[in-house]
């Protein structure tokens, strides 16, 4: 195994200490997000869980745990998720591995969220992970023009690049596309946030922003606990 793959246990594991029996817990997606999945399931709680991805959700299954639907839960007591990119304050970019829409709307019906990630997931400039942008994918040129459009009014040169699956556009588990932004830093999350948004075609956009209570970053030698 890995440093990296290391690094990524090491928070999963820390991260499944932090469920008790009776809760209902978001299951995030991704490589980290797995080995959180995997050392929760052989703590053997009394738990429901709400999978972030249709992938996330088959792991779950194979392995035990019991899922439900977010429509039947009012409120889920904590989430635990990965990340691509940490940024100061606990800003995060999610959305690498596709799953961005349901992972927020799985974040935002949390009481509580934490974040899992290896150590150079952690960065002080923050921007330097393509940010995810999920649109529909009809008139999805038209999205990608008013979105570059945009970011220039914002000083970020960044040009909207399909996400494609070998020779095919990538699709999400909602039937989305996704295009990605080499923003580069990026000054002013939140404004950034608002205008993508805002702009019609998109559905949802991988900043997470004043969602993460805490982060558990595991190294070579300990995992780290981060506050914003």
């Amino acid at each position: 195994m890995s440093t990296t793959e290391v690094q990524k246990r090491a928070a999963g594991e820390a991260a499944a200490d932090l469920v008790e029996s009776g809760m209902q817990v978001g299951l995030g997606s991704g490589s980290t997000a797995a080995f959180f999945v995997r050392a929760l399931a052989e703590r053997r709680l009394d738990i429901v869980c709400v999978a972030t991805s249709e992938g996330t959700a088959e792991l779950a299954r194979s392995l035990g745990l019991r899922l439900s639907d977010l429509d039947d839960i009012e409120t889920l007591d904590l989430t635990i998720d990965g990340a691509d990119e940490i940024g100061p304050g606990l800003a995060l970019i999610k959305g690498g591995g596709g799953a961005l829409l349901r992972e927020k709307l799985v974040w935002e019906a949390s009481r509580r969220c934490v974040v899992i990630a290896d150590e150079a997931k952690v960065s002080a400039d923050f921007g330097r992970f393509p940010l995810p942008v999920e649109v529909v994918a009809f008139g999805w040129r038209q999205t990608a023009a008013r979105l570059e459009a945009a970011l220039a009014s914002l000083g970020l040169a960044a040009r909207p690049v399909l996400r494609l699956r070998g020779e095919t556009p990538a699709r999400t588990d909602s039937g989305n596309l996704i295009l990605d932004l080499a923003c580069g830093v990026i000054p002013d999350p939140p404004r950034l946030a608002r205008t993508i948004k805002a702009i019609t075609g998109v559905v949802e956009h991988g900043l997470f922003l004043g969602l993460a209570e805490m982060a558990l970053i595991g190294t070579e030698t300990e995992v780290i606990r981060l506050t914003p």
